[in-house]
């Protein structure tokens, strides 16, 4: 006799969840990251939106703008080939993505409920944002391994002490869709 197969510890609705990544620019990728690369970070983060954009749940991407300069500096765009059609671009000019940018507004126009983080740095841009759409009613995930900021501790600090207190921490491998 074989065990029963154990129930995901997470089974999300594509219909009202929407994967949240924050700032997977060039310039912020390159730089040195804890405790994963950027470039791991990137790939985690690229394979989560095709499988959102494979069930019909919106894909958000957000980075930043530096304000009040005339000129952003290189690498400030998206990384080339991230962005798929229909996706939800925000662009910010704070630390999290909510401020000024409609996002609350597309989301909910969208039916969205739940969200699921990535990005970098995950104690400044990602917690920010986070902090946020908790306080706005949003059920939160986090998605530890599709994350990175300047040092391990940080990085831990915020996966480790803040996030479990906003929501549920999973790796990539563990985010997966309610069959319906």
């Amino acid at each position: 006799m074989t065990a029963p197969e154990a129930e995901p510890r997470l089974a999300l609705d594509p219909a009202r969840t929407a994967l949240v990544l924050v700032d997977l620019m060039d310039r912020i990728v390159a730089l040195p990251l804890e405790p994963h690369k950027g470039t791991d970070v990137l790939t985690t983060s690229e394979d989560m939106a095709a499988a959102f954009r494979a069930v019909g749940a919106p894909v958000v991407l957000i980075r930043v703008e530096r304000p009040g300069v005339p000129e952003q500096p290189p690498g400030s765009g998206l990384v080339a080939g991230l962005a798929a059609p229909g996706d939800i671009e925000i662009v910010k000019r704070t630390i999290g993505g909510f401020q000024g940018t409609g996002l609350d507004e597309r989301l909910r126009a969208h039916g969205v409920s739940t969200l699921v983080f990535g990005g970098i740095a995950t104690n400044l841009g990602v917690e920010s944002t986070a902090r946020a759409a908790a306080d706005l009613g949003y059920d939160l995930v986090f998605v530890e391994d599709a994350m990175a900021a300047f040092t391990s501790p940080e990085h831990d600090a915020s996966v480790r002490l803040d996030f479990p207190r906003l929501g549920t921490v999973v790796t990539a491998a563990e985010v997966r869709f309610a069959q319906g």
